[in-house]
């Protein structure tokens, strides 16, 4: 039967990639990345920030409570989670010893092997909701815990065949996965919740494939609330209580990370930048990003370095 949840979304904001990054070269230099760790489950957090690789996520110990897809799922046993680039979630970690082996792979990955891409669409693991979260008994965590330590143990080697290897694997274990099949029935998730991850979504939306030629739509306060149907202020309590943070703080925050990985992935100039992300001044947009990182962005781009 399913249950409401009321207050299950987290404050704290946290993102996979502080554990894998020293800084934003080597994050641009890789196309897979496959490693255990007991960090990323031991903090509460909420991640609505876009990545540019998908996540497999072997759950093999620890208890708590998952926000994924706008649906809640309470963790007791282990699973695997399928995470797709533009996912929205969230986690509150209820004991004291997570623990989770991560494959994450860049969609140049999947595009350089098209039986691998053949694999995901026929499964549709990362889009298909209803499938993104498998219940797993002892004899199949096994099972699939080999696939990830494989592709570890293939990443430490190097190999000139290091990719081809790992792609079979990473078609292994979601055929595992899927044998598996304990789909795992998510419980209602909180009218407050969702209007949350509404707004996460619409954010996400207005800044996934913004450009020069296509710059943001709507970049204040009052046109999220207005195009989510709800008044500003309402939305900004919701999310101050929700996350920790007001309407405007997410909202300057999506744009400067948007304005960084453009700085750092495109050759645009900076006027151009500054126009995707809502400036038409190129000064404006300067003075805004150095408030918020205390650099300039023409020195951000030629350090190449990230900076929080």
């Amino acid at each position: 039967m399913k249950t409401a949840i009321n207050d299950n979304c987290i404050h704290v904001q946290h993102d996979i990639c502080d554990i894998i990054r020293t800084d934003r070269k080597d994050l641009a230099s890789w196309t897979f990345k496959s490693f255990y760790s007991d960090r990323w489950l031991s903090d509460n957090f909420f991640s609505p920030i876009r990545r540019d690789y998908y996540q497999i996520i072997l759950v093999t110990s620890g208890t708590g409570t998952l926000i994924m897809g706008g649906h809640i799922y309470h963790i007791g046993n282990p699973v695997t989670l399928f995470v797709h680039p533009n996912e929205i979630i969230s986690w509150k970690n209820l004991s004291m010893n997570p623990g989770a082996h991560y494959a994450l792979f860049k969609k140049a990955f999947v595009i350089r092997y098209p039986q691998l891409k053949a694999m995901l669409d026929k499964f549709d693991l990362f889009q298909d909701k209803r499938k993104s979260v498998i219940g797993l008994n002892d004899s199949e965590v096994n099972s699939i815990c080999q696939y990830f330590k494989k592709m570890e143990l293939e990443e430490r080697l190097n190999n000139v065949y290091r990719e081809d290897t790992i792609q079979a694997l990473l078609q292994l274990l979601i055929v595992e996965s899927i044998k598996a099949a304990h789909f795992l029935e998510p419980d209602e998730i909180s009218d407050e919740c969702s209007h949350v991850y509404q707004f996460f979504e619409l954010l996400e939306k207005e800044t996934s494939d913004i450009s020069f030629t296509n710059p943001i739509r709507i970049r204040t306060a009052k046109e999220f609330a207005n195009n989510l149907n709800m008044h500003p202020n309402y939305l900004n309590v919701l999310l101050k209580k929700k996350t920790g943070q007001n309407l405007s703080v997410h909202i300057r925050n999506r744009l400067l990370d948007e304005a960084k990985m453009l700085l750092l992935y495109t050759n645009w100039n900076l006027q151009d930048i500054a126009y995707s992300i809502g400036f038409s001044e190129q000064s404006n947009f300067n003075l805004f990003f150095k408030k918020n990182t205390g650099i300039t962005p023409a020195v951000f781009r030629k350090g190449f370095n990230w900076v929080a």
